[in-house]
């Protein structure tokens, strides 16, 4: 089934990418469309990406000690 692409914002990037990779507008648009899949296959999710930092957070012991606020403050250049 054919494609009808009516957005004129979408037909002019369909030729630059065109025209700068030296292929046709459906070529181009089969690139850009099997790339951005490829592109969306791969993502890691914001959830596994960060497991190795909340490791590394969860590893430091706790020392038992409240909060100082005045040490903080004064790091803060808070009087």
């Amino acid at each position: 089934m054919p494609l009808n692409i009516r957005s004129e914002e979408v037909n002019r990037l369909a030729e630059k990418l065109a025209s700068r990779t030296r292929v046709s507008k459906t070529e181009a648009v089969r690139i850009a469309l099997v790339n951005e899949l490829e592109r969306q296959e791969s993502r890691i999710p914001l959830a596994e990406r960060l497991r190795p930092l909340l490791d590394r957070i969860d590893a430091v012991p706790e020392t038992g000690l409240p909060a100082d606020k005045a040490f903080y403050d004064e790091l803060n250049g808070e009087p």
